[in-house]
């Protein structure tokens, strides 16, 4: 059977617009999440030092589309920037913010890491092989904050206990 490569492209294009409406969603949750942590210095650093590899993967994410000839989807910007803004009130007023928020950030990362495994998969499909380069290195970077997050819960985890057990401010 023929490969359709049209429609690979097609597809392509279809998830590289959901992989940047994604990290448009992850830009406005760390921002939110890193402007309330007064209390973990070393996370907060971290988190700004992602938020920087998000704008640099939302920007690559919108090259590749142009590499595409088509643009990214307004629509699906605004949700994922609504949906992370509604996401960071509602942790706002959780007593434990900073865990759940380390946890919710460690989930994030790995649908980023599937979401850049099938486009990079996709990217080789279409004969893309460029773009495919561009999402094993945002892919990279996301596995790397996985990671980060993964060692540093429980040293999260315990200043939050040890904070809140002393009657300091502990949730942020």
């Amino acid at each position: 059977m023929k490969k359709d490569k049209d429609n690979d492209r097609d597809r392509l294009a279809q998830w590289l617009r959901d992989a940047h409406a994604m990290e448009e969603q992850a830009e406005t949750m760390l921002t939110a999440q890193a402007s309330r942590l007064e209390h973990y210095p070393e996370l907060r650093r971290r988190i700004e030092q992602h938020i920087e590899e998000t704008r640099r993967q939302a920007s690559r994410v919108d090259d590749c589309l142009k590499r595409l000839k088509t643009g990214r989807s307004s629509t699906k910007d605004i949700a994922g920037k609504l949906s992370a803004t509604m996401q960071g009130l509602g942790g706002m007023v959780a007593g434990d913010e900073v865990v759940k928020g380390a946890m919710a950030g460690y989930v994030f990362e790995h649908m980023e890491i599937a979401s850049y495994t099938a486009l990079a998969t996709a990217a080789e499909e279409a004969g893309e092989p460029e773009i495919a380069r561009v999402c094993q290195e945002n892919m990279a970077e996301e596995q790397a904050m996985a990671e980060w997050l993964y060692e540093h819960l429980p040293s999260v985890t315990k200043k939050f206990l040890a904070r809140e057990e002393v009657g300091a401010p502990a949730k942020r």
